[in-house]
């Protein structure tokens, strides 16, 4: 596991949660910005492996700018949802650390709000292995941008749970030094417009509250709850702007 995070059996436990909410996670965690994934993978189509592709988030992006995707995921309900989505894609149960496709299948490895659940040394190994010649290791994650005030409140009680940048970017370095690869960054940014309980639903979707029991995840997202409805910039509102910051990496194996 990485370094940095919870301890192994939670490490364990949250990265094989998602599962259980993978009807929530597809209606409402955020896509990514087109502009990140040209960043990523470029604008001439590729064949790309999305890489603990969940409910297929990332996969759509890539799909609309002309990219031929196949899927891993370790979740099968979460492949369910996207293989609903687009049957066009091959999609396979798999981990980042056994990574079911051929030697040198694939022209680039994107994952999106997924690499801090991969263990770096064996998960560089498959890139590698999967990897053609010349090709290139995405990494991405969106966070909530808290320069909005009633977002820093929410994640002020998201605190001791959520994973922030400085965690993202020390998984970035562990996979640049474990493939030996330069690291380029670009930021971008999307918003989602919600209601307040379709906000409240995508916390839900985060690991550390689908592996809460019922009374503590009740009572956390009640504290979500509370701060949309009180919040001068939320109270009483039916729909608010989320807004994320994308932080897009482009590793380039030596």
């Amino acid at each position: 596991m990485p370094a940095g995070g919870p301890d192994p059996d939670t490490w364990r436990q949250r990265r094989t949660s998602f599962g259980s909410v993978a009807a929530g996670y597809a209606a409402h965690r955020p896509d990514y910005p087109a502009d990140a994934v040209a960043f990523l993978v470029g604008t001439s189509p590729r064949r790309v492996l999305d890489l603990g592709a969940g409910t297929g988030l990332l996969t759509g992006v890539l799909l609309t700018a002309g990219h031929e995707v196949v899927a891993v995921d370790p979740a099968g309900e979460m492949l369910a949802e996207l293989r609903a989505r687009y049957p066009q894609v091959t999609a396979h149960v798999g981990d980042a650390e056994a990574v079911p496709l051929p030697d040198g299948s694939v022209d680039a490895v994107v994952a999106g709000q997924a690499a801090h659940w991969f263990d770096p040394e064996p998960a560089a190994a498959q890139l590698r292995r999967v990897l053609r010649p010349g090709g290139v290791v995405g990494l991405v994650w969106n966070t909530r941008d808290e320069a909005v005030p009633w977002v820093a409140a929410l994640g002020r009680v998201l605190a001791d749970e959520a994973r922030g940048h400085d965690a993202d970017r020390g998984v970035v370095d562990a996979f640049a030094r474990a493939l030996g690869a330069r690291v380029e960054h670009s930021r971008a940014g999307i918003v989602q417009r919600l209601s307040p309980e379709q906000v409240v639903a995508g916390i839900a979707t985060r690991s550390y509250v689908a592996t809460m029991d019922d009374a503590r995840r009740e009572a956390f997202l009640g504290e979500v709850r509370a701060v949309l409805g009180t919040h001068p910039d939320t109270r009483g509102r039916d729909v608010v702007d989320l807004p994320y910051r994308t932080d897009a990496y482009r590793l380039t194996p030596a």
